[in-house]
């Protein structure tokens, strides 16, 4: 990779991220529940821990399943819930090993369609849709890897000048707008909620009042 990532916010991650394909999907599959920034680290953390430059698919996947959640685990943790994310950092590495003979790189590298890429990245362990459509948004606007239609593929993450997602970061100002953006989506999705339980106690109050028929 050629182009410079800025998702950990911490120059020697970032620079893993941006020359190890592998490190950028296990960045992406680690952000959940935890800030970004902790989540897209954690590949630098656990290279670190292995003695390595970069990450390898195929030492991760045969990786004695114990020793690896200790790897994981040791403060500071790559994630929140360092057993489990241990469990699916090896699953992914096993189907690239299985798929892809360890080449991260290679789930994209020669997909020729959006839709063909945004295929391979929900095969992969650990991402649903929407995390693949993300990580396909993150491929185009940043690592330009751009497909025939890869900016329908990605959905709304992958509209120009939006501030949705990690796709759309590329230093401090992006990362406060990326933030101002879910926030706003979470209050107004806590507005909805709330109306739907207000609307909810509302026709059970009419069907109380409301005598039975005969």
């Amino acid at each position: 990779m050629e182009h410079t990532l800025r998702l950990a916010q911490q120059e020697d991650a970032d620079a893993l991220l941006s020359r190890s394909p592998l490190a950028a999907l296990i960045g992406m599959l680690l952000d959940q529940q935890i800030p970004m920034e902790w989540a897209f680290t954690g590949p630098y953390t656990l290279a670190r821990r292995l003695g390595r430059d970069d990450l390898d698919a195929h030492e991760i996947a045969a990786y004695d399943p114990e020793a690896f959640v200790e790897l994981c685990a040791a403060k500071p943790a790559v994630h929140r819930y360092p057993a489990a994310m241990a469990e699916r950092i090896q699953r992914l590495c096993r189907h690239l090993v299985e798929r892809y003979d360890g080449d991260a790189a290679a789930v994209w590298r020669d997909a020729t369609t959006g839709t063909e890429l945004l295929r391979r990245l929900t095969d992969l362990p650990g991402f649903g849709r929407q995390k693949a459509q993300i990580f396909l948004a993150l491929l185009g606007k940043r690592l330009g890897v751009r497909p025939d239609g890869w900016r329908e593929a990605a959905g709304p993450y992958g509209e120009e000048r939006s501030h949705r997602s990690v796709a759309d970061i590329t230093g401090p100002d992006s990362l406060r707008e990326v933030r101002a953006f879910k926030q706003a989506a979470k209050q107004k999705a806590k507005q909805e909620r709330e109306r739907g339980k207000q609307g909810m106690e509302r026709e059970k109050g009419r069907g109380k009042t409301t005598p039975p028929e005969r």
